[in-house]
Order: C-alpha cells, then structure tokens, then sequence
C-alpha cells in the first residue's frame, strides 16, 4: 500500500486551516483518510474564542479516532458524533448558533477487505480509480448551485447561502448536517486507487482547467501530493491577470492525499 499526504499554507504568514490524516490498523487490511477545509470567518466576526485550526483539530482527531475504531458505525454517524464531541468542546464559551461559528468541509474513505466507504460534505473533492483507470470524482456540488446573487465572491459564500435549504452545508455545530452529505459504498476490488484534495488542490482541475479528475490522478500517482500543490501554486504566481483566479484568493490552503490500494 501506497500512502502519500501533503499540506502547505495559502499565505505562510497565518495558520492553515486544512488538516488531514490517514490511519492505518495494526491488523488486517484497511484504512481511513480524512481531509477538512475550514471555513475562513471574516476579520472581528466575534462569534467565537477559538479560531479555524483549533476547530479543525478536534473535529479532525473525532473523525479519525471513531472511523478507525467503530467500524460499525457509518461515516454519517460517525460525522454527526464528532460534530457533537466538538461542538460539546466550545459550546459553554462560544455561540454556536452564530452563522460564522467555526466550520469546515469534510472528506472521508474508509475501506477493508470488502468495500471502500466514502463520505463528502461541501467543496472538497474524492477521486476513486477502478483497476482499468477509469476514475470518478465524488463531489458535493451544492455550493456550485448557489446563485451568483447570494454570495461575496467566486469563493467566499454568504451567510444567507450556508447551512440553509437552498444554499449548501458544511460541518458546524449541527450534527444533523450529516444526513446531507454525499456518501457511498465501493467494492474494494473495483478500486486501485484513491485520493482526497480540498479545494486549494483541486484548483489544477477546478480553477486552472490542466486536465480532468483522470489527470490530476495521474499526476498524483507520478508526482505525489506535494508535486500537485507545486503545481498549483506555479499557476497561481503565472496568472498575473486573473484570468483564471478572478476574486479568488492568489493562494488557498491547499491539501492532498493519494493511496494505492
């Protein structure tokens, strides 16, 4: 087994709010990867004393811990608890109500000897690519489906499209948001491969057009994460007109990880 992850800051100067991790167990076949991007709050919102990392820490730790040792619980369950362990973690000095409170997007795979489980919530990207090379992207597209009209920018969402009907969701303080995540099960032996990028990386595919999903998964394959988010980030300093970037961000956190089964 192949197991590759890579991380780097949009900006060096302020903490990264991507956080990513694998498990592996100590017996048997198997595995867990889990990717979250956090939602970057506006300057002086107030709404809460952490900041992003701390949430994405902790929801990040649960989501690993109970995948990897509760096997009998789907990701979905496994989601709602770790939002609920997090949320128990601030709710005494935070607002958790508050539009803004911390949050994040959220990939999970989970596989054995007989399936790969897998679980998206918002803009973050799964790929899984069978033994004949033919790779298919899990993708939450609600975000994509939001209307020009509510949102700040090409990539800062509103608070009137969050967490709402009609809008698109992400990881807060309400585990029910669980339910609404994208999941699915696969046959392990129908899977050779797979990788999980936030949507710093998957700017090669989704931003800057390089090539399709079954591209980025062959350069993940030849080059590694962090030859991705190089990349990426060579594409970000070369697009001095914004033609590609427009109101985005010259640079995201930017995460990926790549197994070979």
């Amino acid at each position: 087994m192949r197991i590759e992850l890579a991380t780097a800051p949009g900006d060096p100067a302020r903490p990264n709010e991507d956080w990513a991790a694998t498990v592996l167990p100590a017996a048997g076949r198997g595995g867990v990867l889990v990717v979250l991007d956090g939602v970057t709050p506006p300057p002086g919102n107030g709404d809460c004393v952490h900041d992003v990392p701390w949430f994405t820490a902790r929801l990040g730790g649960a989501l690993t811990e109970l995948s990897g040792s509760r096997r009998d619980i789907p990701l979905t369950g496994i989601l709602a608890e770790s939002i609920r362990r997090t949320a128990d973690a601030h709710r005494d000095t935070c607002d958790l109500s508050h539009p803004r409170t911390p949050q994040a997007t959220v990939v999970v795979a989970r596989w054995d000897e007989e399936v790969v489980e897998h679980l998206v919530l918002s803009d973050s990207v799964l790929l899984l690519s069978s033994p004949d090379g033919v790779v298919r992207a899990v993708l939450d597209d609600r975000l994509d489906r939001v209307p020009r009209s509510a949102l700040v920018s090409d990539s800062v969402a509103d608070a009137v499209a969050r967490n709402r009907e009609g809008g698109f969701f992400t990881a807060a303080a309400d585990p029910s948001v669980a339910e609404l995540a994208v999941t699915g099960r696969t046959p392990v032996r129908d899977v050779r491969a797979l990788a999980a990028l936030s949507d710093g990386a998957s700017r090669w595919v989704e931003t800057f057009r390089e090539g399709d999903w079954g591209g980025c998964l062959a350069l993940l394959r030849k080059a590694g994460p962090q030859g991705l988010i190089d990349r990426v980030r060579e594409l970000e300093r070369g697009d001095v007109d914004r033609t590609y970037l427009r109101g985005s961000k010259t640079h995201d956190d930017a995460t990926a990880v790549y197994v070979e089964l």
